[in-house]
């Protein structure tokens, strides 16, 4: 696409969003309106950016927009807490064997999807037989895991386990109930036999859920619009949002123009620090960081030279200046000590911060087959076209790899082609920078998304590192049901991949978003300021329920 067209739009997408955000009741009266009246009611309404529009198919996204649209849009059998614990949900009790292999959950009765329909056991059953059907998304979780999956009465539900699996329960908040009548109503033309096309088309931009929102419209590339249900089970409290938006921009002139007029809520987390702070400077916005259990990885594909040899890996990893990163580009931010964030039970706090050495850099380099030939071999250096700051990034690594003679190429990328880049190990690159967060609660969650083999050809794992070793050691992990064992064994494995070295593992993120301080209580917010936990489960901190929106208080 040549830049006249980028340009066109991009005008495009600022002139929608400003119409759409006016038209959802944001900002004060137009000009010249007559404001000695009584002025009507604005709609209780969050809007928030994020690099992309969510997928809002459970059985196939996973990425932050999509997490937050499904923590609004479905229900799940346990819901995950800032303090790291799991609240009864769908479920309102649940026993499980002593091998952990057998579990039982009691459900909630008089629970109603969007369409009217009561949801049971047997639309439980559904939603797990269809993820692990589709294999996608937080499909990985349930698969080769779940063995069978059985509605005893209406609101009786079993799970049967292939093997013992330790973070069971807390895998569960990716469990996202669909209404399985009203998907087999649509169903299309697919690969899953009788089932067709398990409704992925319909489910492209239509819920089929029971959560606190439904989706009033999802227009590909725009945003999604959600709205109240006002039938929700769990009640309403006064002052929640009536409705949502996820604007799939990260633009910083129109988040700042939508911030200005008072036309968007949250920010997403990939502004620059410039932005942020010109943000800042607008009165009633205010910043919030948080370490939510993300890092920034700079992902080394192990499979490819000049990548595959450790030396050369190890070497990039001394060569590359840690402090510029934290104290310069992303301040708050804290040095990574290997893979798995701070935060996160499991974590190793005993391995030493990722840190420059210029010395150590040159000695493995020395040791690497491509020593002599560097100039054969290039790195290729990905950074992802939504993420702005990403780019210092990896201009950074490509003045750092220069002083020891390593040629970086690099190279700017839309998100999406991204993720169907690195469906192959031959067309990944040597290095990708890309965030990552956690999709439960425990080390587990990272290691396996990252580093096992079964999540090669996905997003997370641009390193395609298949070391059978670390298979094991991770299976063996999740797969032990005593708590503080399984933490040990996190630990070591933790150790192991950092000897390995194919990843930089730059620094714990501290997410940061500007928000409109003055008219909304966000509640992650206000535990960041009171020095408490935030949840790491990523999309959560957006369950819009719990939000209160003040439109008397939007400034005139």
């Amino acid at each position: 696409m040549n830049s006249s067209k980028k340009i066109v739009m991009a005008i495009g997408l600022v002139l929608l969003v400003l119409m759409i955000a006016v038209g959802c009741g944001g900002g004060g009266a137009p000009k010249g309106s007559d404001t000695s009246q009584e002025p009507e009611m604005q709609e209780r309404i969050i809007r928030s950016t994020e690099a992309t529009v969510p997928v809002i198919d459970p059985g196939v996204g996973s990425d932050y927009a999509s997490s937050i649209a499904f923590a609004n849009l479905y229900d799940t059998l346990v819901f995950p807490n800032h303090d790291g614990t799991l609240s009864p949900w769908l479920a309102t009790h649940w026993e499980a064997d002593d091998g952990g292999l057998v579990w039982t959950f009691y459900l909630r009765e008089g629970v109603k999807f969007h369409n009217g329909d009561e949801l049971t056991a047997e639309d439980v059953v559904f939603s797990m037989n269809r993820m692990l059907t589709i294999g996608e998304g937080y499909g990985y979780l349930f698969s080769g895991v779940v063995k069978k999956a059985e509605a005893l009465d209406t609101h009786t539900v079993r799970f049967t386990l292939d093997k013992p699996f330790g973070p069971f329960l807390s895998t569960l908040v990716r469990l996202y109930i669909l209404n399985a009548s009203e998907v087999m109503a649509n169903l299309g033309d697919g690969p899953y036999g009788d089932m067709g096309d398990y409704g992925k088309n319909w489910l492209i931009t239509n819920d089929a859920g029971s959560g606190p929102y439904m989706v009033k419209e999802l227009k590909m590339q725009e945003y999604l619009h959600g709205t109240a249900f006002k039938d929700y089970w769990a009640g309403w409290e006064a002052d929640a949002p009536e409705a949502f938006m996820i604007l799939g921009t990260t633009s910083g002139q129109t988040v700042r123009t939508l911030i200005n007029r008072r036309e968007l809520e949250i920010t997403d987390q990939w502004q620059t620090k410039e932005a942020l702070d010109a943000l800042e400077k607008i009165p009633g916005v205010a910043v919030n960081s948080v370490f939510s259990g993300t890092n920034l990885n700079i992902m080394l594909n192990t499979k490819v030279p000049p990548t595959d040899d450790v030396h050369f890996r190890r070497a990039l990893s001394y060569v590359f200046d840690y402090d510029v990163v934290v104290d310069q580009l992303f301040p708050g931010s804290a040095k990574s000590r290997g893979p798995v964030p701070a935060n996160l039970p499991g974590h190793n706090p005993d391995i030493p911060e990722q840190a420059r050495n210029l010395a150590k850099a040159q000695e493995e380099l020395a040791k690497s087959k491509y020593a002599d030939r560097l100039n054969d071999y290039p790195v290729e250096l990905v950074w992802i076209a939504e993420v702005p700051d990403e780019e210092k990034v990896a201009m950074l690594l490509q003045s750092n790899a220069g002083e020891i003679g390593i040629k970086v190429d690099v190279v700017r990328m839309p998100w999406l082609s991204f993720v169907d880049l690195v469906t192959t190990m031959e067309n990944t690159p040597n290095a990708s920078i890309v965030f990552v967060s956690s999709h439960y609660n425990e080390a587990g969650s990272i290691l396996e998304s990252r580093y096992h083999s079964r999540s090669t050809g996905t997003w997370e794992q641009g390193e395609w590192l298949m070391d059978p070793e670390i298979d094991k050691a991770i299976d063996e992990a999740i797969g032990t049901v005593d708590f503080n064992e399984r933490m040990q064994k996190y630990m070591g494995i933790q150790e192991k991949i950092v000897e390995l070295a194919p990843t930089l593992w730059v620094f714990d993120q501290a997410e940061k978003r500007a928000y409109q301080e003055d008219y909304i209580y966000w509640p992650a917010a206000e535990l960041t300021k009171a020095g408490k936990p935030v949840t790491s489960v990523m999309g959560y901190q957006f369950y819009y329920r719990d939000f209160k929106v003040y439109p008397d208080r939007i400034p005139k």
